[in-house]
């Protein structure tokens, strides 16, 4: 099944200059680029995206997550592609890059572990968001882009398999 999801390239992903080669592994494993963008999220905009986070796990994670998507730029990508989400997921590896398996872009570029960001108290640099289902697909493709900042094309491996 095709699907659209999201991947924001969180600021220390800037910082680091690493959009160019996280970009390219997407488009190695036969992902689209439906959309991009940088931006610089507000502390109202990231709280929307982080909309659930203050239930889940309190305050002082919401915070920090907001505090930590507005230090810099992010790039904000719409990916298309067969089974996108699930896909994407396991390229970007585990939300606590010390957990991470080598081979993943967080286990790869990340290492900071959870117990060393709550002694900092700072959010962990993770480098990188994934919309985790469908619903947030959804949900995170209508905050983040309109609909006409979304394109539908051919790339050459959709040509030449017609």
């Amino acid at each position: 099944m095709i699907e659209r999801t999201l991947i924001l390239l969180k600021p220390d992903c800037i910082q680091r200059g690493f959009i160019g080669e996280i970009i390219t592994r997407f488009e190695k494993v036969g992902l689209k680029i439906v959309g991009m963008k940088m931006v610089y999220a507000t502390k109202e905009f990231a709280g929307k995206h982080y909309f659930d986070v203050e239930k889940r796990h309190g305050k002082k994670v919401f915070d920090s997550n907001v505090k930590y998507l507005t230090e810099g730029p992010i790039v904000a990508v719409c990916l298309e592609g067969v089974s996108a989400i699930e896909i994407i997921r396991k390229m970007v590896g585990s939300t606590e890059p010390r957990a991470s398996l080598p081979g993943t872009i967080r286990g790869d570029y990340s290492h900071v572990s959870y117990e060393h960001a709550d002694v900092k108290n700072i959010a962990a640099k993770n480098l990188i968001h994934a919309s985790a289902s469908k619903d947030d697909a959804k949900k995170e493709l209508d905050l983040w882009f309109k609909k006409e900042e979304l394109h539908s094309y051919k790339t050459v491996h959709e040509i030449h398999t017609l």
